[in-house]
């Protein structure tokens, strides 16, 4: 009964409600089923709230569980792609330090551990026959 005259308060419904904390036994039984109604409206839009942020979390933490493992499980020789989109293979690795060889001519590059987006099949790096010209 107090939820129920509470809302209407604060939804600013008419105050009949607030009649309820007055009346008599007879009239509390319609009150109370009133207040279950109104305690379902609430219950539902916090139920859909919570539903959201499952249906996002959990493949969010499945997602950096995947990287967190890939990225654990790197080893030399391994073909990869940096997040900026360079082809390379894994020259040496020292803690959370990756250098790579790239391209044609093995240029080495120094690279955190995190830049590395993915390991690849195939290596990009290899196919290149031709000289980029300008």
């Amino acid at each position: 009964m107090v939820l129920y005259a509470l809302q209407s308060v604060l939804y600013g419904a008419d105050t009949s409600g607030l009649s309820c904390l007055t009346s008599n036994a007879a009239s509390s039984g319609s009150d109370a089923a009133a207040a279950g109604g109104s305690m379902m409206t609430l219950l539902l839009p916090l139920l859909m709230v919570v539903a959201l942020l499952i249906v996002m979390i959990i493949p969010q933490r499945r997602r950096d569980k995947k990287v967190k493992d890939m990225l654990s499980s790197l080893k030399q020789g391994d073909r990869v792609r940096t997040i900026g989109g360079i082809y390379g293979t894994i020259s040496s690795i020292k803690d959370d330090v990756i250098v790579l060889s790239v391209g044609p001519d093995k240029v080495k590059l120094v690279f955190a551990r995190g830049a590395i987006s993915q390991v690849e099949d195939a290596g990009v790096e290899n196919t290149m026959n031709e000289e980029v010209k300008d």
